[in-house]
């Protein structure tokens, strides 16, 4: 029951989010700092929870009409064969990304790109190679 209402109240939020972002966006003449790009955030954000709201609204009234489309949508969900596949993906994803992601940083640096942006981009691959550390240990410890 709580799943109903958060998907609802996220479609209302994002539809929220979405105006304010395209008010601003076309009240704000001269925008400096923040406001050059806060407006076009807010439309992203809002574009992804007002589509993320109306699709569990819409599954939800699916489901309602048709129970046996819900329960086979479980039974792949919590298939093994179909877990193994979407864990591989990722692996793969993620091998793919360190390199990509090293690979941009370097060209940034190499392209005089400010500081700033480069430190942002090293924090963040270290971090996410970082969650794979301690993951790597984690599971090592358990198995």
């Amino acid at each position: 029951m709580k799943k109903h209402g958060i998907q609802t109240a996220l479609g209302i939020l994002g539809l929220a989010l979405l105006a304010v972002g395209l008010y601003l966006a076309k009240t704000i003449a001269d925008p400096q700092g923040i406001m050059r790009a806060l407006p076009f955030v807010l439309i992203g954000i809002g574009c992804g929870l007002f589509g993320q709201g109306v699709a569990g609204v819409i599954e939800r009234y699916v489901y309602k009409k048709h129970p046996d489309m819900k329960k086979q949508k479980e039974i792949e969900v919590n298939d093994e064969r179909n877990r193994e596949i979407s864990t591989r993906a990722k692996a793969k994803a993620y091998d793919a990304m360190v390199f990509v992601f090293g690979a941009l940083m370097i060209s940034f640096a190499l392209m005089n790109v400010d500081l700033a942006v480069v430190l942002l981009m090293v924090f963040a691959y270290l971090f996410v190679v970082g969650i794979h550390i301690y993951y790597n240990v984690k599971f090592e410890k358990e198995l």
